[in-house]
């Protein structure tokens, strides 16, 4: 699922512009699956991009356009993805009524939703499926999405400085449907929640038998282990970075470090505890049956054993190159293998060029 902003062409190449990194990730049909042609990946400064907000533009451009270098890539189209504080999105009941109708009144039931003033945002909508025992046969769910004009201004703008052609902006928590629906079976009435926990937002989204339940964004990230790594130790933030995904620095009391990952891991357990309690409220008490985690702090130490004992439900690192080709000639296998946790938003964001769902 995703939400279109302008016009689709038939091949896209997702760009996923992170605080931490920008990824970008081009996929071709093959066969009756997906094979990955191009894969990259540049980290940024902690302070190019906070908390959703481009500090830097020109850095942030120059780095695009160096990964577009690198990938030698040829096609200029790409979509990308907005999330954040800017983004709303809402699951609301409205009157059954044809699409065209619903195109002609959003505006107006949006404004009820939206805590923006209307006339500062773009509004797209996605009429969903009827729920499991749904009674009300005069009422349809409908997927209501809000994105702040200047957001999407400013992405836009850098992307197009950058030389590429934004053709679909999409939201984080819709990408991260289209990588599970690839990749991972989808069991009627099961409930999987896909927690995508970048540099500086956390993202979580819940999906019932594959379909759209619940979404939230989460100002947290792995900035914050960082940061605190950083300050307690002395350290360059680059060792830092290394230090909570368990690598040896000198200098740091392992002990010491733990007691801290521990704690920052048990903050990003409440927060998520904190959004599945809620999306309970919204659903008749829905138990979550597993999570699957992505982004660059699923690799902090310790932290999907903590999300798993905390939570008591099943957790493994996202794959979403599981059901995608990929050559041993042209990748290497172990750099895919460690770098996949990140690719998730960019895959997610890849499979809008091969036929929107």
């Amino acid at each position: 699922m995703g939400f279109s902003f302008f016009s689709s062409p038939k091949s896209l190449v997702g760009l996923d512009i992170g605080s931490g990194a920008i990824k970008l990730v081009q996929l071709e049909r093959s066969g009756k699956g997906y094979q990955l042609k191009k894969f990259g990946i540049k980290p940024l400064e902690s302070e190019l991009i906070v908390d959703g907000t481009v500090m830097d533009a020109g850095r942030v451009i120059d780095i695009i356009k160096a990964l577009v270098e690198e990938q030698a890539l040829k096609t200029k189209d790409v979509v990308f993805a907005v999330s954040g504080h800017s983004v709303i999105v809402k699951k609301i009941q409205l009157p059954v009524m044809s699409e065209q109708e619903l195109e002609e009144s959003i505006k107006w039931e949006a404004e009820q939703y939206i805590p923006f003033d209307i006339n500062d945002v773009n509004i797209d909508f996605n009429i969903l499926e009827a729920s499991e025992g749904q009674e009300a046969k005069d009422q349809m769910d409908v997927l209501l999405v809000a994105v702040k004009r200047e957001k999407l201004s400013e992405y836009t703008t850098i992307v197009m400085e950058a030389g590429l052609q934004p053709v679909i902006v999409d939201v984080d928590a819709f990408t991260l449907e289209n990588m599970f629906a690839i990749n991972y079976d989808i069991k009627q009435g099961e409930v999987v929640a896909l927690v995508d926990i970048g540099a500086s937002v956390m993202n979580i989204n819940i999906i019932k038998s594959g379909l759209f339940a619940f979404t939230r964004d989460i100002s947290i990230g792995g900035n914050r282990y960082s940061e605190t790594i950083q300050r307690e130790f002395n350290l360059s933030f680059a060792d830092a970075e290394m230090a909570k995904r368990g690598e040896k620095i000198e200098g740091v009391d392992q002990e010491a470090l733990l007691n801290i990952i521990d704690l920052l891991n048990e903050k990003i357990a409440s927060e998520v505890l904190r959004s599945f309690d809620y999306f309970k409220t919204t659903s008749a008490n829905e138990e979550i049956d597993r999570i699957l985690i992505s982004g660059g702090c699923s690799k902090v130490l310790n932290l999907i054993a903590h999300l798993s004992e905390k939570l008591h439900v099943p957790v493994e690192a996202s794959n979403p190159f599981r059901n995608i080709e990929v050559s041993d000639t042209v990748f290497d296998p172990i750099y895919i293998e460690e770098m996949a946790p990140l690719a998730a938003v960019g895959v997610g964001l890849a499979l809008r060029a091969v036929g929107d769902r």
